[in-house]
Parts: structure tokens; sequence; C-alpha cells
């Protein structure tokens, strides 16, 4: 970390004294210095790599490290950047224990890797758990503009679908049903793909349902085909809570 010690305006000893003297400037330039470090200081502790502008534990990091410039006391025996780490760690823990586990004691939370650093396993889970979520919203985001380019196929939207979508509770399920048997079904699926249409006859002769309710209930129909066609598991989920009532 030589480097470090490579830049104008005073070594990082001489800016932590002048930024706890009060000199905001001071304070600014060593956090700069040491943003990098931060950064990596968090990742560590998370178990996942942490960006600024992008990660809220690179935000959390970077005003710990500066509550560490305050608290601070030389006298104590330890070094600076050994005690930043640590508030940046407990500050971290802080921000999950709300999230998650506010009963979890600190020294129940802190274990040791391989080389004897300090790390903190609920932090990197709960880390993990959120990128999970992140991913599931980006294929979500995806799945719903994959969809939505299916509908315009058939000249259809999803602000058109809330509108034609079946008032009635028993009439919404049962043109689920039919949506998910030409799903399912392969020469259902075929005439429907093929022909932007959905295969009337072949319907009428095997739901129980009159010509006229399926054509009322046509683009509903054709909409729910296209999500249960096994593409869009996301979005299937709204299908299944639909199904559930």
């Amino acid at each position: 970390m030589g480097f470090l010690f490579d830049l104008t305006g005073g070594t990082p000893r001489e800016l932590l004294r002048r930024a706890q003297a009060g000199d905001p400037a001071a304070r600014e330039d060593l956090i700069a210095r040491y943003e990098p470090l931060i950064l990596r200081m968090a990742s560590r502790a998370v178990g996942r790599y942490v960006r600024k502008g992008h990660d809220d534990e690179a935000s959390i990091a970077l005003i710990a490290f500066d509550e560490a410039i305050t608290s601070f006391d030389p006298d104590r025996g330890r070094g600076f950047i050994r005690f930043a780490e640590q508030v940046i760690r407990r500050r971290l823990v802080d921000h999950y224990r709300r999230q998650r586990r506010p009963e979890v004691a600190m020294s129940e939370l802190e274990e040791e890797d391989d080389e004897g650093r300090p790390y903190v396993p609920v932090l990197a889970a709960a880390a993990w758990e959120r990128r999970r979520q992140e991913e599931e919203r980006r294929a979500r985001r995806e799945e719903i503009l994959e969809y939505e380019r299916r509908l315009r196929a058939f000249g259809l939207s999803l602000e058109e679908l809330v509108r034609v979508s079946p008032r009635h509770e028993d009439s919404r399920r049962s043109a689920m049903a039919v949506g998910r048997m030409v799903a399912e079904e392969p020469e259902l699926r075929d005439h429907l793909m093929a022909r932007r249409e959905l295969p009337m006859k072949a319907l009428e002769a095997r739901v129980g349902v009159s010509r006229k309710t399926l054509e009322r209930q046509r683009k509903y129909i054709i909409a729910v085909a296209l999500m249960a066609s096994g593409e869009f598991p996301h979005l299937e989920g709204y299908l299944r809570k639909g199904d559930e009532g």
C-alpha cells in the first residue's frame, strides 16, 4: 500500500491528524486516497465484489471509514487501518442485522478465514441473497420485455390485457385453464403460433365452453397461452396465484 503515501497534500498520518482537528479538506482527501482499500475491506467482509455507486455496502463502508477517522485514538496502540476495518465490518453487520437477525450478537458473527483475517459469514450469506434477488429482478424485467414482444406479434399489449381480463373469478380461472391447455398441447400450440389465432373449433370440442365465450376471452386466452409456454418461469408465478384465487 505504499502508493498511498506518495500523493501530494501530506502523508495519511498527517491528514488523519488534521482531519481529527477539524480540517474537512484533509478528511475528504484521506477518504479519497483510501477509497480503493475501503471497497476491498467491504468486499472481503461480505464475500463478493462491492462497487461504489452500485452497492449499498459501498456507501456504508465509506461512511464507516469517515466515522473511524473521528473516533480513532492513536494512544490505544492499534493502527488506524486495522481500526477502520473493524468499524466498517461492524457497520455492515449492523446493516444486515437490522434487515434480518436483530437478536444475533457481534461475537457470534465473526470468524476467521484461512489466512486468519476477520470474516463475517452472515454478511456473505446476506450479500449473496441480495445478489440472488437482484438477478431475479433482472431476469423478470427481461422476461417482461420478451413477453411484450410476443404479445405485439399477436397485436396485443400489456395495457390491453388489463382491460380484457375477465372480471369474474370463475370466468378468469376458466380462461386460464383454456390458455394452459393451448400451451401444453402441441397441436393447439402449433396452430396458435403458426396462424396467430386460437384453434376455436378444437377448443370448443374439448373444453365445453361456447364459441361465443371463447371469442370474448380470445385475447386473454392467447396471453395466458404465451405466458404458460415454459419460456417465462417468473411470469408464470402470476398464473399460479391466479389458479389459487
